[in-house]
């Protein structure tokens, strides 16, 4: 969920000098299809970005001009399109206010995960990434199992003060749904809606870089009918 080569190491240049607000949006079907909705807004701190873009390196790493980020965007979406599984792919890209926008449907989980990989490995340098080897979804019919790849801490503890508060005052936003209701879950700092046909779980960008378990979740269903 954050780490498309070339173009999440931008986002991720820009997140943690950045306030930002994620929402993972996932919806899983009875049958295990579904559609992934993912957003990265920086909207808010889009005078920074600017000074930042302004660059040509920010702590030894090469600052992205924005014609290298559609580039990059065009070459994620139009590789993925291909992949078996995925459908009615969509990304909108307001490079103005840094406001990125994706979703797609999926057969399955494992189709959707296979898809994400594989462009990743084609469109990264380093092909021995530990974040190939993990699956962050897993669905059996009955019960939903998510997580997300590790996120480096490292990286934080070389931050500014500000940018830290920065980290803190943005938002990530995790939110599963389903066609039945949800039964229970493990994670107890999640929350269902009133329907009981989703579970959303809230933190901000700096407590999740310092703990990537805290959207660990195994979200069980009533039983179908």
């Amino acid at each position: 969920m954050k780490y498309f080569n070339f173009l999440l190491a931008a986002f991720i240049l820009f997140s943690f000098t950045s306030c930002i607000e994620i929402i993972d949006d996932v919806t899983v079907n009875n049958d295990g299809t579904g559609t992934m909705k993912y957003t990265i807004n920086l909207s808010a701190s889009k005078v920074k970005i600017n000074s930042i873009l302004a660059l040509d390196s920010l702590d030894g790493k090469k600052v992205p001009s924005k014609d290298e980020i559609e580039t990059h965007i065009a070459s994620f979406i139009r590789k993925i399109k291909t992949k078996p599984g995925i459908s009615n792919v969509q990304m909108e890209s307001n490079l103005s206010d840094f406001i990125f926008k994706f979703q797609c449907d999926f057969t399955s989980v494992s189709a959707l995960q296979t898809a994400i990989k594989e462009v990743i490995e084609e469109e990264t340098e380093d092909k021995n990434l530990k974040e190939l080897d993990h699956n962050w979804m897993a669905w059996d019919g009955q019960k939903l199992v998510r997580s997300i790849p590790d996120i480096t801490i490292e990286k934080t503890k070389k931050l500014k003060a500000e940018d830290i508060e920065l980290l803190k005052t943005g938002n990530y936003t995790s939110i599963t749904r389903f066609e039945r209701a949800v039964d229970h879950f493990d994670n107890a700092n999640a929350l269902v809606s009133k329907n009981k046909l989703a579970v959303m779980i809230k933190t901000n960008p700096y407590l999740l870089s310092q703990n990537y378990s805290l959207l660990e979740n195994v979200i069980y269903l009533t039983p179908s009918k």
